[in-house]
């Protein structure tokens, strides 16, 4: 009995040893499986972002048509200010003048 004895606790030894590979092995699968997630989630964040990125350049488009339209009418604005201004000039010297034929 003796000799069963030493053989009983190498076999819980080896129990032992056998469950904290395991359990090492388990954490370790563990570990890879989230890196493998974590790896595929970036991707979809890079697609997202390109995405985001595409929009954000029509945005730009735009506003930059925008903007070259609204340069344009202000041009045009300018001309139509500066002959209501001319046309007020001349005005005031006709009215200049027809109050001195008037007298």
């Amino acid at each position: 009995m003796a000799a069963a004895e030493p053989q009983g606790r190498f076999g819980q030894s080896v129990k032992g040893l056998l469950s904290d590979k395991v359990s090492a092995c388990t954490t370790d699968v563990i570990a890879l499986t989230k890196q493998i997630l974590k790896g595929s989630r970036s991707s979809e964040l890079l697609g997202q972002a390109a995405r985001n990125m595409v929009m954000q350049e029509d945005s730009i488009l735009h506003s930059e048509d925008s903007l070259r339209k609204m340069s344009i009418i202000t041009t045009h604005l300018q001309y139509q200010q500066e002959a209501i201004q001319k046309n007020v000039e001349l005005s005031t010297n006709l009215q200049d003048q027809l109050k001195h034929l008037l007298k």
